[in-house]
């Protein structure tokens, strides 16, 4: 099953009032397990970043200067995304982003039925909260000593150490690739994600025919209505 995990950075909070976004940062995930590739791009927004926004992700406006405008990585982005499960934290908050992006260069919008909301997740599971990256990190005792602002690559990869966590399916050798090629969470410690191989044939039953015959003959004896008759579609007497 291929995830991909995204999160984005943006000027300002609502592209109806000329925000746009600067960052996508997303990985690639296969049965759960990050495989390496990443998609990672900055975007001139053509506009400034307002001091408040730099002052979340520390992105400048003078940085983006010389970066591509959303329409040159469109394509691109929309071949690494695929088809294929999107797995966001506060998702709204980046589909309305996209979607406005991709409207504007011709593009068809991504659909929200193929989305994973991390938060609304978190809020079932921790009603209490507070359920933000940092705090779920800290829940978890994820690594994100690397977060000093939001990026949003550096945030693709917590997420997806979240992401597992919060479905319950942590892996012993879940590892995750961060930028520059250091590692974090699984191959911080030395291990590396290795896919379960599935048995080539199924084992054998240990339950015999007899077993079973012997373990209905007495039930029956019992003369109760023990729920275990109804597993031979029988009814007691």
């Amino acid at each position: 099953m291929r995830e991909i995990v995204l999160d984005t950075e943006t000027t300002g909070l609502d592209p109806k009032k000329g925000h746009r976004l600067i960052e996508v940062g997303a990985i690639e995930m296969i049965n759960r397990i990050p495989t390496g590739r990443e998609f990672h791009r900055f975007i001139n927004p053509l506009r400034d970043v307002p001091k408040e926004a730099q002052e979340i992700h520390g992105i400048a406006t003078e940085f983006l200067f010389d970066k591509p405008v959303f329409k040159d990585v469109a394509k691109e982005l929309l071949a690494f995304v695929g088809n294929d499960v999107l797995v966001i934290h506060n998702a709204q908050f980046d589909i309305t982003f996209l979607n406005h992006e991709l409207g504007l260069v011709g593009e068809k919008p991504l659909s929200f039925d193929r989305v994973v909301d991390t938060l609304a997740i978190a809020r079932r599971r921790h009603p209490a909260g507070p359920n933000n990256l940092d705090a779920l990190c800290k829940r978890y005792s994820i690594d994100n000593s690397q977060r000093t602002k939001h990026g949003a690559l550096v945030d693709s990869l917590l997420l997806a150490e979240v992401y597992v966590e919060l479905l319950g399916e942590r892996q012993a050798t879940f590892g995750l690739q961060t930028v520059g090629g250091n590692s974090a969470a699984g191959r911080r410690n030395g291990a590396r994600g290795v896919a379960a191989v599935p048995r080539p044939e199924p084992l054998a039953p240990r339950v015999s025919e007899a077993d079973i015959e012997a373990h209905r003959s007495f039930v029956e004896k019992m003369k109760t209505t023990t729920l275990w008759l109804r597993f031979w579609g029988e009814t007691p007497a």
